[in-house]
C-alpha cells in the first residue's frame, strides 16, 4: 500500500510541479507584454478550488483532471472585450509578443532542467564505476575486445564518469547506428581505444537492456558466497539459512563466488535446491525453493539473502559521485539539457519513419511508475527524473501540431509571412487535425503502458 500511495503522489508532484513551471512561463511573459490573465488552470474539467488575486482578479484554480494545464488570457475572438481593454487583449498584440509568450512555457520547461540538472551535478551525482565484467561469446563487446575490468573512460570522445554516463552515451549513438569508439583503461593501467559495433541492435532493443544485448555488463566482485541479513518470512529463512552461513555447493556443484551462487537460485524459480553450507566450520545440507520473481516467463528465483560484508565493502569500493563546482556546472547542465533535447527529437523522428520502434512511446502509467521508482530511491534520482520529463514536455509543446504550442508557432509564422493572421476556418482545422493527432499518441502511450504491465 505504501508503495502505491508514493507512486500515487509522486506522479501528482510530477505532473503537477512540471504543469506549474510551464503554465507560469506563459503567464510571467504575457504579464509582462501587457496581456490581461483571466486564469491560471493546473488541470482541466470541473474546477475543484479556485481564487482570484491581484488587480486583473486572475483566477487561480486546481481542476479535476490533473494531466496538463492552462493560462487563459483576454481574447476577443473568446467573447466581448471592453474597448479600455482591447490593448490588452492576446489578439491585438504584435506577432512577436505573441510569440514570445507561447515560447515562454516550453522555455521554462528547459529552464527547471537546468536548474534541476545544475544542483544535481554541484551536489554530486552517485553511481557506480564503469567497471566491464567478461562480455559473453559472441557478443559485439568482445568482438570489441573489451574484457574483465575493464574501465570505460569515455564514449565517442565523452568523459563516463558512471555507469549511467556509460548507458546514456551508448543509447545516443545506438540511435545513430554505427560503431563508437571506446576509450578503456586496463585492470593493468594500460590505456587502449576500441571500436564497437552497435548495428547488431533492433529497434526493438532500445527498449530492452540493450547493453547487455551488446555484452556490456558491470563487473561484480568475486567474494565468497557469505550470507548477510536473511529476510524474515523469505525462502531463505524457511531452508533454515542464518547470517554468517557460506554457501559451498548447489545441487552438489561447487560454488567460489557471490555472483555464481546467485546466478544458480536465480536460474530455479519455484524449484527445489540442495544447498551445502558451512556455518561455525561444520558442513551442513539443506534444501530451499527459491521465490518466483517477475512478471515474464521465465521468471527468477530468490532467496530473499543479503551478501555478506565482503560483498558490500567490495561494491563501496567500486561507488564514485560525480560532484562539480558551481561554475563548472553550469556549461554541463546547459550541456545535458540540449544534449536530451537533441535525442528526444531524434527519437521521435526515427518513430515517425519506423526506424525506432513506437514501443518507447511512454504514457501516464509509465510515467506514474518510474515516478514512484526514483522518489522511493531518493531526492537525486527523483531530481533527475523530473529534469527529463521537463525536458520532455518542453520538445513535446514544440512540436508544430495544432492545440500545442509549436502549433500556433506555425500560425504566427505564416503570419509574418503573409502578412495577416491565418483564418478562423484554418484554425479550426487545425484544431480538428491536431486533436486527431493528440488521441492516435495517447492510445498508442497508453496502449504501450498496459502492454508493459501484462508483458513485464
Amino acid at each position: 500500500m505504501s508503495g502505491a500511495f508514493t507512486t500515487v503522489l509522486a506522479f501528482i508532484v510530477t505532473v503537477g510541479l512540471l504543469v506549474v513551471v510551464h503554465e507560469y512561463g506563459h503567464y510571467f511573459v504575457a504579464r509582462l507584454a501587457g496581456v490581461k490573465v483571466l486564469r491560471f488552470s493546473v488541470g482541466f474539467g470541473r474546477v475543484l478550488w479556485s481564487r482570484r488575486t491581484g488587480p486583473d482578479r486572475t483566477e487561480w484554480a486546481l481542476c479535476a483532471v490533473p494531466l496538463g494545464g492552462y493560462v487563459k488570457m483576454l481574447d476577443t475572438r473568446e467573447g466581448d472585450v471592453l474597448e479600455s481593454e482591447m490593448g490588452r487583449a492576446f489578439d491585438r498584440q504584435a506577432v512577436g509578443k505573441r510569440i514570445a509568450i507561447v515560447l515562454a512555457g516550453p522555455a521554462a520547461n528547459f529552464l527547471a532542467a537546468f536548474v534541476l540538472y545544475w544542483a544535481l551535478f554541484v551536489t554530486g551525482l552517485p553511481g557506480m564505476k564503469p567497471v566491464l565484467a567478461e562480455p559473453p561469446a559472441g557478443s559485439a563487446a568482445q568482438a570489441a575486445g573489451l574484457s574483465d575490468g575493464d574501465v570505460v573512460l569515455s564514449v565517442g570522445g565523452n568523459a563516463a564518469g558512471s555507469w549511467t554516463d556509460v548507458r546514456w552515451l551508448l543509447l545516443k549513438q545506438s540511435v545513430r547506428g554505427g560503431s563508437v569508439a571506446l576509450e578503456l583503461e586496463g585492470a593493468t593501467g594500460g590505456r587502449a581505444t576500441r571500436s564497437l559495433d552497435l548495428s547488431g541492435l533492433t529497434p526493438e532493443d532500445l527498449d530492452k537492456d540493450f547493453l547487455a544485448k551488446l555484452g556490456m555488463k558491470p563487473y561484480v566482485p568475486r567474494v565468497s558466497p557469505t550470507l548477510g541479513r536473511v529476510q524474515p518470512g523469505g525462502a531463505g529463512e524457511r531452508a533454515g539459512l542464518l547470517a554468517g552461513d557460506r554457501v559451498i555447493a548447489v545441487d552438489g556443484m561447487p560454488v567460489a563466488s557471490w555472483s555464481e551462487f546467485t546466478a544458480r537460485v536465480r536460474a530455479s524459480p519455484e524449484k527445489p535446491i540442495a544447498l551445502d553450507v558451512e556455518r561455525a566450520g561444520q558442513r551442513l545440507a539443506l534444501n530451499a525453493v527459491p521465490e518466483g520473481a517477475g512478471k515474464t516467463t521465465p521468471r527468477t528465483g530468490l532467496l530473499r539473502v543479503e551478501p555478506g560484508a565482503e560483498m558490500k565493502e567490495a561494491f563501496e569500493r567500486m561507488q564514485t559521485t560525480v560532484r562539480l563546482g558551481p561554475l563548472e556546472a553550469v556549461p554541463r547542465a546547459v550541456h545535458r539539457v540540449w544534449d536530451l533535447s537533441v535525442f528526444s527529437l531524434e527519437m521521435l523522428v526515427k518513430m515517425v519513419t519506423g526506424q525506432v520502434s513506437w514501443k518507447n512511446l511512454s504514457g501516464p502509467i509509465t510515467i506514474a511508475d518510474y515516478a514512484g521508482q526514483t522518489a522511493s530511491m531518493g531526492w537525486v534520482s527523483f531530481a533527475g527524473f523530473l529534469a527529463l520529463v521537463s525536458v520532455s514536455l518542453g520538445i513535446l509543446n514544440l512540436l508544430p501540431v495544432p492545440l500545442l504550442d509549436g502549433g500556433h508557432l506555425v500560425y504566427y509564422s505564416v503570419e509574418i509571412v503573409t502578412g495577416s493572421p491565418v483564418s478562423d476556418r484554418t484554425l479550426e482545422i487545425g484544431q480538428r487535425v491536431g486533436l486527431a493527432i493528440l488521441a492516435g499518441l495517447t492510445f498508442f502511450a497508453l496502449y504501450n503502458d498496459i502492454n508493459r504491465l501484462i508483458t513485464g
